[in-house]
Parts: C-alpha cells; sequence; structure tokens
C-alpha cells in the first residue's frame, strides 16, 4: 500500500492541519525538518530523500478558500532541485477546466478535484476532459461523515454515490477525506465506506484523517485502500521511512 505524505500550505508555509479548522491552522513543526517550522520547501525534501516518497499530496489551503494559487511556491515544490520533485497529488480548489490546467501546469503530476469546491457533476466532467489521461483524482470531502457540497448537487446523495458518479466521468482514483478526522490522531475513519468503495469502482481508493501507527495503516490495508495519507504522525516521528519502506 502508498503511503503518501501530507503538506497543507496556507501564506506561503506549510501548516497542521487540524480537523478542517482552517482558521486556526499553524506552521508545522516536524521532525523531519528540526529547526525549519513551517518551511514547506525543507519539509518536501525530507520526504523525497528521507522517507522515500514516491508522491505527496499538495493542499493549497488557500486556493481552497478562493484565495490565488500559490502558484510560486507550487512550482518550486515540483522542482527536484528545491522541493520534492514529480509525484505531486495537488488540491488547489479546482473547481474549472481552467484551474485544472494552471495547475497541471505549475508541475502538478495529478490535480485532486475536491468535492467541496466542485460546483457540479457537469463542471467534473469538463475538467476531466480538460486533462490528460490518468491526471484527476476525484476527492470525495466529508465531514463527520456527511459529503460536503455545494448547491449544485443532490443533497440527498449518498457518499458512495459521489465517489460512482466522479468514476463514471474518468476520476483516475477516489481519495476519500473526513475533515473532522484530519490531524485528530483519533485512528481510521470510514472503514466499511472504503472497503465498498473498492469493491465497486474498480479504481484506487486513497484514505485520509486520523492515522496514528502500523496498526492503523494494517487496519486500512484490510480494508482494500491502495494508499493513505499521512502527515500528524510523520511530523511526531510515529512513523518514518521503515514504514515507506515496507509500504
Amino acid at each position: 500500500m502508498l503511503l503518501i505524505p501530507v503538506l497543507d500550505l496556507a501564506r506561503g508555509q506549510a501548516v497542521h492541519a487540524r480537523r478542517g479548522d482552517r482558521l486556526h491552522y499553524r506552521p508545522v513543526r516536524s521532525v523531519l525538518a528540526p529547526g525549519r517550522t513551517g518551511d514547506a520547501l525543507a519539509l518536501a525534501r525530507a520526504y523525497r530523500t528521507e522517507l522515500r516518497a514516491s508522491h505527496c499530496y499538495v493542499a493549497d489551503v488557500d486556493a481552497i478558500e478562493g484565495k490565488p494559487l500559490q502558484a510560486g511556491l507550487l512550482a518550486a515544490l515540483a522542482d527536484p532541485a528545491q522541493g520534492f520533485g514529480p509525484g505531486l497529488m495537488v488540491d488547489a480548489g479546482v473547481n474549472s477546466a481552467a484551474r485544472a490546467r494552471e495547475v497541471l501546469a505549475r508541475g502538478a503530476t495529478q490535480i485532486v478535484v475536491g468535492l467541496e469546491s466542485l460546483p457540479s457533476f457537469a463542471v467534473f466532467e469538463e475538467i476531466v476532459s480538460a486533462a490528460p489521461s490518468g491526471r484527476v483524482v476525484f476527492s470525495l470531502d466529508l465531514r463527520a461523515g456527511r459529503p460536503v457540497a455545494g448547491d449544485g448537487f443532490d443533497p440527498d446523495l449518498a457518499p458512495a454515490e459521489f465517489a460512482a458518479r466522479a468514476v463514471e466521468l474518468g476520476a483516475a482514483a477516489v481519495l476519500v477525506i473526513d475533515l473532522a478526522a484530519v490531524g485528530s490522531s483519533a485512528g481510521p475513519w470510514h472503514l466499511e465506506l472504503l472497503g465498498n468503495l473498492k469493491q465497486r469502482l474498480g479504481r484506487p481508493v486513497y484514505a485520509a484523517g486520523g492515522v496514528r501507527s502500523r496498526e492503523d495503516i494494517a487496519l486500512l490495508r484490510q480494508a482494500g485502500c491502495d494508499g493513505v495519507l499521512v502527515a500528524t504522525a510523520l511530523h511526531a516521528g510515529e512513523l518514518g521511512a521503515a514504514d515507506f519502506a515496507a509500504g
């Protein structure tokens, strides 16, 4: 199973995401970049060189909140000499084909289209059509189990149906992230949903939020997950290079 380290970006720094309370995200302190609090490039380099990670999930929190894309920082992260290099999975509030092309132009290997940013499935279809094949990941954004979706969606649609529709329209993979679990160190959520999606969709399924330990990773593997996003446990030193090598 693929372990994917996370970089949350706000105001030009790497921040520590906790339970989706973005107003109170603070620059992250990490054992992987000692003395470099909030240094996104240093942390990205550590992900590549120390953890030997092949992918890195990047959330441009500013862009997700409707502010301008942190374009320069994203480009630096995509540069192997400065940051992580190839393998960036970027969620930057993509809500149109134009924004998708902009994020790809800044060096993203894949664009992550979050449900909370998406106006409608019609727009998702336009995004998929504008991107090269295999480059769009659908993020099933939940909060305490409920889809975080705008007025362009059926409010009674179940979480699994959002994911199924996105795959029908061409999503290469599905990420399930519950904002209430992020940074909580409460263990993995929605194991049954993850297992059902893996059986139903025929696409890679990734999980995010709450992962604390190797035991949590094992639970997600048993559920059928192809990958898991990790952040807090990395910064605290509870997971490290040996876990990435084990896969």
